[in-house]
């Protein structure tokens, strides 16, 4: 038996990390909060301006617009990709020599850099050369163009968020349904349950907290998205595919007013912040209502 004293001081090891880490994300972050007040004529010159860039976000026609985009393409990716990770976990062997060599094909689109699935995809939606812009041209007989038809390029995005994301559903849905024990699978099938009450009575139940997981990572993805679409669609045609990150850096980066950028990126953290809680709260409370119930 070890006979060494118990000590807690290794969190001494990360406390680095963690310091850089609070630093990378709380300087810029009250830099943000304090241009928000403020109108940026340049570097020298400032002028305080209180909740006025705050009140000229909020008013914007095209941040109401891109709120919206924003709003409907995370509510129909995640309606997509929540229930088709869950249905590709269980379809997967729960052990076996296959079952590493599936997980490490599964994983294969969240190692790609976001920027690079935008241009994977920019070339896979074109009509003259790309698998999916052809399929749907010369084999549905559908006239498909990302680059001046607003729906197909709302498609080609969505296609590709599925494509990239719906593996982090279904890993973290796999992880949940090996955990659960043996015992609750033996039991049903004493008692003769079927497919659905198995799915239904023990492994839904058992999934939620690895589900609420899922969807809290998803949705902030989603709701940040910017790189991948951006590539791919620059935003167009027109600015139908314009969300919420791109609007604020054609704000900060093209127009170059970096006070209501501010006052549009504290905005956005607090949106996602409270949907997330929103989500976070929900979602524990229907866990805990159930279990009670139970």
């Amino acid at each position: 038996m070890d006979s060494r004293p118990y000590t807690n001081m290794a969190w001494l090891l990360v406390l680095p990390a963690a310091l850089l880490l609070v630093f990378n994300a709380l300087v810029p972050f009250i830099a943000v909060i304090n241009y928000s007040f403020q109108h940026i004529y340049s570097p020298q010159a400032h002028l305080f301006v209180g909740w006025q860039n705050f009140e000229e976000v909020m008013h914007d026609p095209e941040v109401i617009h891109s709120l919206f985009r924003q709003v409907i393409f995370t509510a129909i990716t995640l309606g997509i990709e929540m229930p088709l990770g869950v249905a590709v976990a269980l379809t997967m062997p729960r052990g076996g020599r296959w079952s590493g060599i599936i997980l490490v094909f599964l994983a294969l689109p969240l190692m790609v850099p976001w920027n690079v699935v935008g241009f994977i995809w920019e070339v896979m939606g074109r009509g003259d050369i790309g698998l999916l812009g052809k399929f749907i041209n010369d084999v549905l007989h559908i006239n498909f163009n990302y680059a001046t038809n607003g729906p197909s390029a709302w498609f080609t995005l969505i296609i590709m968020d599925v494509w990239h994301w719906t593996a982090l559903v279904a890993l973290l849905a796999y992880a949940g349904l090996c955990a659960i024990p043996g015992a609750f699978y033996q039991a049903a099938r004493i008692d003769a349950a079927s497919r659905w009450a198995v799915f239904r009575f023990i492994e839904l139940p058992k999934l939620k907290g690895v589900l609420t997981i899922a969807l809290l990572l998803r949705f902030i993805y989603s709701f940040k998205i910017y790189a991948a679409p951006f590539t791919v669609t620059g935003g167009g045609p027109g600015d139908s595919t314009t969300f919420l990150s791109q609007a604020l850096s054609t704000l900060a980066i093209n127009q170059l007013e970096v006070g209501e950028a501010g006052a549009y990126g504290t905005l956005y953290f607090l949106i996602i912040l409270l949907i997330s809680y929103l989500f976070y709260v929900v979602l524990t409370r229907s866990g805990v209502s159930n279990e009670e119930s139970a």
